[in-house]
């Protein structure tokens, strides 16, 4: 899985959402989680950022490899069950029942079956796409946030975010190169990913205030497990190596602390400070699809790439003077 953090219009789209959601939250406890914006929070949720670029790239390389042996439906079940297993074993000795304590269960049920939905589409297009553009795609997210708020919610875009939101898709086209030899279906599988991740970025900063970020991760990673289950037992396929077996074990590893750590880097710092820094995890992307697979991308989807992540961080720059001038 890829993150983007959508940031663009963050402020309207949050009022949006959380008035479009039915409040299970108790009132009295609505920023419990939130830590105050200083210097140092600011440093820990950038270092806890960069972490999670990290291990979302090993996650994606991981699942590039499993799936060319492996059923795709076992392959993400799996990676939620070692993901739950792990976040069970590593974080109940510290918590103990607090692991379990949910305020908010219908936005987790929600949340969980939008990260197994994210996730399958993401495996699935890894089958036949390099992990540079199944990148490349995620990385449009901040430009769709731009887009939805204009057409759902009525905000009024200047000339110049909309020539922003205008050259993102350009970049998008230039990756998918509809008509080409270069272009493939399962890029539209990325597509749809993205649209669901910029929801996902929006409900993850919402159960921030009322949820600990482990149990957030906990219950996001147990529904799939649960829901997963039937499909991926019916079609099981035993892994032929105790090297497939660690590999499995290694992507719900990196899932889940990848997870926990976008989760507590929401809790140090703001989307709008965080999103820049997220830009690095294409460069993880293209050392993994070059050192696992040898695949480097071409000339298309690294300009592509470059012209998605200028308008996004165009777009978060615009976001952040925004923010300045209302406090």
């Amino acid at each position: 899985m890829n993150l983007v953090e959508s940031t663009t219009s963050v402020n309207t789209l949050r009022f949006h959402f959380e008035n479009t959601i039915p409040r299970v939250v108790k009132q009295s406890r609505p920023m419990s989680q939130l830590l105050s914006d200083t210097t140092r929070n600011r440093q820990i949720g950038i270092a806890l950022v960069t972490a999670t670029t990290l291990m979302f790239a090993v996650l994606d390389t991981s699942a590039k490899y499993l799936i060319q042996t492996l059923p795709v439906l076992q392959v993400v079940w799996l990676r939620f069950v070692f993901h739950t297993l792990l976040m069970t074993a590593i974080f109940m000795p510290s918590m103990g029942r607090r692991l379990f304590v949910v305020s908010n269960p219908k936005l987790q049920l929600i949340r969980g079956v939008m990260l197994a939905s994210m996730t399958g589409l993401n495996f699935f297009a890894l089958q036949y796409l390099q992990l540079a553009e199944t990148g490349a795609v995620q990385f449009s997210v901040p430009v769709l946030i731009a887009l939805f708020s204009a057409w759902l919610l009525h905000e009024k875009l200047d000339a110049k975010r909309w020539l922003a939101i205008c050259l993102g898709f350009v970049g998008v086209l230039v990756i998918i190169r509809p008509g080409t030899n270069g272009f493939h279906p399962a890029i539209f599988l990325c597509i749809l990913n993205a649209l669901l991740y910029a929801a996902f970025n929006l409900m993850t900063r919402r159960l921030a205030s009322s949820d600990h970020p482990l149990v957030t991760q906990l219950a996001s990673a147990s529904v799939p497990s649960l829901l997963l289950a039937p499909f991926a037992i019916w079609n099981w396929q035993s892994p032929d190596s105790w090297q497939t077996w660690l590999i499995l074990v290694m992507a719900g590893l990196c899932g889940g602390l990848g997870h926990t750590a976008s989760a507590l880097a929401h809790r140090y710092a703001s989307a709008a400070v965080l999103g820049p820094f997220l830009y690095q995890q294409i460069i993880y992307l293209v050392l993994g699809g070059w050192l696992v697979f040898g695949q480097v991308p071409d000339s298309a989807v690294v300009l592509g790439a470059i012209i998605v992540v200028m308008s996004g961080l165009y777009l978060l720059w615009r976001e952040m003077r925004a923010q300045q001038r209302t406090v």
